[in-house]
């Protein structure tokens, strides 16, 4: 049996161990001290190696854990914390935290997803960025409704400039996904469907890489679409999701709002549990769900929208 390492990242430096027992080991968060990590944990025997999502910080190590052929999983740090707890572990340290991780890599053995190379990073970050212009923009534009003439017009000059790059973001999105003849196939059945636009397209294809690879309960719980039971005896609690990645929920949530409205499939779907007397928002994330599942099984099979879409 090989080591389950964990690894706690920081801004400036890594805490790591060898295991849950294993002595605390600190190293820079720097280029030339992570290659040297990973080329002293690729002489050993690892089985897993669990760090978490840190908002970037740990994005040089991931990907050079990665493109190394190490077994390195990112988790989200909600998981790892709930772990800790239920384990008696209420204290929160760096070295703590690493130790911490290697025992969640051994006693929960997360499962490795496919690792994106250099073309799915870029494209990663250009949707990131986009992202953040679309949050800006956004903001600018509520600003309006409250702003001073002089202000205003200052206001719709950025906002020119925002949507401009935006645009050119688009095109780069969009010229490097239709280079690859295998997703320029994915993004144009895909959009074929009703309420599917190029946004939703895009970040499934860089966001949801696992698409048409994984069952339709695996897929909802990564898009954090999958309703988790809260039960206990004779109370049943209400089933509400959490996790998974936010922006992929969120797009699909923005297009069961639409495909609700155009999408017959959708739309029966929708209408059916509004009859039941299910609030729209859980309608809504129902139809999202409805969503994802014809998406996975259009990519898993190869299919055209109508093959699969029955409602």
């Amino acid at each position: 049996m090989g080591f389950h390492v964990g690894i706690d990242v920081g801004k400036e430096q890594l805490d790591w161990t060898l295991g849950p027992d294993a002595p605390i080991q600190r190293v820079a968060n720097a280029p030339a001290a992570i290659r040297q990590l990973v080329r002293q944990l690729a002489k050993l025997e690892v089985e897993r190696i669990v760090l978490e999502s840190t908002g970037g910080y740990e994005r040089l190590l991931y990907t050079t854990l990665a493109e190394a052929d190490l077994p390195v999983v990112r988790i989200n740090p909600w998981r790892v914390r709930r772990f800790a707890e239920g384990m008696g572990i209420l204290a929160k340290t760096d070295p703590l935290d690493a130790h911490v991780l290697a025992l969640f890599a051994e006693r929960a053995q997360p499962p490795e997803r496919p690792h994106p190379g250099p073309a799915e990073r870029r494209l990663a970050a250009w949707i990131a960025r986009r992202r953040q212009l679309i949050a800006m923009l956004t903001a600018e534009k509520n600003r309006l409704d409250t702003a001073p003439p002089e202000i205003a017009s200052d206001i719709r000059s950025l906002v020119r400039v925002l949507e401009g790059r935006i645009t050119k973001l688009d095109a780069k999105i969009d010229a490097a996904l239709l280079a690859d003849p295998d997703r320029a196939d994915i993004a144009e059945r895909l959009q074929a469907v009703p309420g599917v636009g190029p946004g939703l397209v895009r970040t499934i294809l860089i966001d949801l890489p696992e698409i048409g690879a994984l069952g339709r309960r695996q897929i909802s719980a990564l898009a954090g679409l999958a309703p988790f039971a809260k039960d206990s005896g004779k109370k049943h609690g209400t089933r509400r999701i959490r996790g998974g990645r936010a922006p992929v929920r969120t797009a699909l949530y923005l297009s069961a709002m639409n495909g609700a409205r155009f999408n017959p499939v959708l739309k029966t779907t929708y209408d059916r549990l509004r009859d039941q007397g299910k609030p729209p928002k859980l309608a809504f994330i129902a139809v999202a769900r409805k969503l994802l599942t014809i998406l996975n099984a259009m990519v898993r099979d190869g299919s055209q929208w109508g093959e699969l879409a029955t409602p």
